[in-house]
């Protein structure tokens, strides 16, 4: 009788320990709202970010190493990295990117509007481009941004 009265509470601790696993690995990930993998279909723009590290790879810049993010796409001309940036709070932060010729940078305001969507609006009038038609024009001020899977 002692033994299986052993194996009964062995179980309800078993789900306790999974259920404070979950939780620590949800809070794990709520503590770093700037770990972000981001896209724009309309845009066919990605931004990928790691605000608390250098940690994400750029694409064609692998020779510098891992950085803070990019921003890039077939939507976008070249790839922006990540030169700077300031959190205000889990919701809003702001980037400077700088193309990858180092001619030009672009401010950009990165907010949370709900779980999966950011909105980006490129400050100080829009440097970031991409080619239409053989030309290049500027890309919206304002670009909704969705968490890729």
């Amino acid at each position: 009788m002692h033994e299986s009265g052993n194996i009964r509470n062995f179980v309800p601790m078993k789900r306790l320990t999974t259920l404070l696993l979950t939780f620590a690995t949800m809070a794990g990930i709520a503590a770093e709202p700037w770990r972000l993998n981001l896209e724009s279909k309309d845009e066919e723009a990605q931004l990928r970010i790691d605000l608390y590290e250098e940690s994400v790879p750029v694409p064609g810049m692998e020779l510098f190493g891992p950085m803070n993010g990019y921003l890039a796409g077939k939507g976008i001309y070249g790839v922006w990295m990540v030169t700077s940036f300031k959190i205000a709070n889990d919701h809003e932060a702001t980037l400077r990117l700088s193309n990858d010729q180092g001619s030009e940078t672009q401010a950009i305001q990165l907010t949370q509007q709900n779980d999966s969507t950011y909105l980006m609006e490129l400050q100080g009038g829009v440097v970031v481009k991409r080619v239409v038609n053989k030309k290049l024009v500027k890309i919206p001020a304002r670009i909704l941004l969705s968490l890729k899977p």
